[in-house]
């Protein structure tokens, strides 16, 4: 089978050891890659039950059969590990450049383990890792550490085609458990924490360089897939919406619908929401637009701040979930300060979702006496003095620094809090996106958006909001359909795109592997299978696909509501569906 190296690169920090283990063409037929892959190889390697910060909990980076191509939307990357913050699988994403060079490296999969004595940097190479004392980079901020990795340690003779640099925080040293990896300055695996298991190793960053390629099934064919899709886009209304008003689209979109997630998912509307719409963003900033390698939609801001306390400040953001976190639970009116936000989250190396649930978490317990910190809603010098809190493990941010389970626990806010697994839910109200509440409380991850990004089918009526019957089943397919995205691996904003016949011509031609939706299907539903195999043993049960108190509570402007009755009916569908026990 073609589009793929075969290889896994193992690498023991303990003793600065390297390996290369085969990967059996088996394993890759039924796994196909990435995310599939990543399930595989916890399963494999890791301890049942393992502490997430242990040296044996394994860390590990892959890319899929479309990197080194021209497929359009490829250039990604997944990482996996056994969360710090929920417990159970962690999956991360990112895009920009680096998957690239990480790719050229000629790798399927990179797995670390073991923990380093020194904060290191690791320099890998095909056939070659290198453990780079970085000492003195421990404490520096993400932009900073970039910059000095790409200045020491890449290849300044051009051996190799490709290079890119991944780093962590701050956050991430001092134990955050959503601490981020991130790369290309701007592009951040998020979610769930990777960036904190890779703090607890000691590796401050990760160079990938290389000029390797993986050989594909049938150039010809995939030559004339990548043309067919570059004209499906060329006049495509989503391509054209991404390109000129990006993610931040969406705060009109959601405030509309009464579903804009506002005063800690107390209400479904924000009444200056025009103050950090796309419009906001779009006349009050100098943007232009901006877009990973082998992409046409430029969803990316390049953005420059031109007036207020952060005037020159440039950046690419914010996305519509950084502005949904602060503008909305945190209701700050100001786009040039979400910004901001935006631009501090990323040097210290958090989550920028999870860290604006957190602070507005914090800002309703201030105003409940349970904590006793001078902040509210709104406020924008408060909010900024508590994110440093949360990086420096001060204060309150010690608690919230553990994430929203551990402080509703401890400040007595379980009623209200608002979570699945432990992980904090995109800016997409289930008590109006009915459908993203099932999908909240079903991710493998936590309560993640993206793994159906279920609101489009919600927005274009094909599931209803309120109708019930049938949506589980509509669910599972985006669920199914963004799996095999993940395995390969593709951005979502190409959904459009690649449909399942789509999908099948693509991996033929990468890999000479014929299918049909219904065997990707199936390819899906058992890697859906194996990472349940891996949240159960590490104590995952029904109880943990429900959602948290907080988001049965009735918005308070709307009145609108999720009952309990409403969420079992499409609960006990989709278990019915998968074949689980509920």
């Amino acid at each position: 089978m073609k589009g793929f190296y075969g290889k896994l690169l193992s690498i023991d920090l303990t003793d600065q050891l390297f390996d290369e283990i085969a990967i059996e063409e088996e394993v890759l037929k039924q796994y196909l890659g990435v995310k599939g892959l990543g399930a595989y190889l916890l399963n494999k390697y890791n301890p049942p039950q393992v502490p997430p910060l242990d040296q044996a909990n394994n860390l590990i980076f892959s890319t899929g059969p479309t990197a080194g191509s021209k497929v359009w939307g490829s250039s990604r990357y997944g990482v996996f590990t056994k969360s710090p913050l929920t417990g159970f699988f962690s999956e991360s994403y990112s895009g920009g450049k680096v998957p690239e060079a990480m790719d050229a490296a000629g790798y399927d999969a990179v797995m670390i383990h073991g923990i380093s004595k020194v904060p290191v940097v690791l320099s890998i190479e095909p056939g070659q890792v290198v453990f780079n004392n970085a000492e003195d980079l421990w404490g520096k901020d993400t932009f900073e550490t970039e910059a000095l990795i790409k200045d020491r340690y890449v290849d300044k003779d051009k051996i190799f085609k490709k290079s890119g640099v991944l780093a962590i925080g701050p956050a991430a040293e001092n134990g955050v458990c959503f601490g981020i990896i991130q790369n290309d300055n701007w592009h951040c695996a998020g979610r769930t924490g990777a960036g904190t298991v890779m703090a607890s190793k000691k590796i401050k960053g990760i160079l990938f360089q290389g000029s390797k390629k993986r050989e594909y099934h049938d150039e010809k064919a995939l030559k004339s897939f990548v043309k067919h899709i570059a004209q499906e886009g060329k006049d495509h209304p989503a391509v054209k919406a991404y390109k000129s008003m990006g993610t931040s689209q969406m705060v009109k979109v959601l405030n509309n619908n009464k579903a804009f997630p506002t005063q800690y998912w107390s209400k479904g509307y924000f009444d200056k929401w025009e103050n950090i719409s796309a419009d906001a963003l779009h006349t009050q900033c100098n943007v232009t637009p901006t877009g990973c390698s082998k992409c046409f939609m430029s969803c990316g801001r390049q953005t420059t701040i031109l007036k207020g306390r952060h005037k020159g400040m440039t950046l690419e953001g914010p996305e519509y979930e950084t502005i949904y976190a602060f503008g909305g639970l945190c209701m700050v009116d100001s786009i040039e300060e979400i910004a901001f936000f935006h631009v501090l989250c990323d040097r210290l190396g958090m989550d920028t979702i999870t860290a604006g649930n957190l602070c507005a978490f914090a800002i309703e317990a201030s105003k409940q006496g349970k904590i006793d910190l001078d902040i509210d809603y709104g406020d924008v010098i408060g909010i900024e003095k508590l994110l440093h809190m949360i990086a420096k493990r001060q204060g309150p941010g010690e608690i919230l620094a553990h994430g929203i389970k551990h402080a509703a626990k401890q400040w007595n806010l379980e009623d209200i809090a608002v979570h699945a697994k432990g992980l904090e839910p995109a800016g997409y109200d289930p008590r109006v996106f009915k459908g993203m509440g099932l999908a909240y409380g079903v991710s493998d991850r936590g309560a993640c958006h993206l793994r159906t990004t279920f609101y489009k089918p919600e927005l274009a009526g094909i599931s209803p909001m309120d109708k019930l019957e049938g949506k589980a089943e509509i669910l599972i397919d985006f669920e199914d359909r963004l799996t095999i995205f993940d395995t390969m691996v593709l951005c979502r904003f190409f959904r459009d795109f690649y449909t399942w016949e789509e999908l099948a011509v693509m991996i033929h031609s990468l890999t000479g592997l014929k299918s049909d939706k219904t065997s990707l299907q199936e390819k899906a539903g058992n890697i859906a299978q194996e990472i349940r195999k891996f949240n159960v043993q590490e104590g995952l049960t029904s109880d943990d696909d429900r959602l948290s108190k907080g988001l049965f509570r009735e918005l308070t402007d709307t009145k609108a509501r999720l009952t309990h009755e409403e969420y079992e009916f499409m609960l006990a569908e989709y278990y019915e569906i998968r074949g689980w026990a509920g």
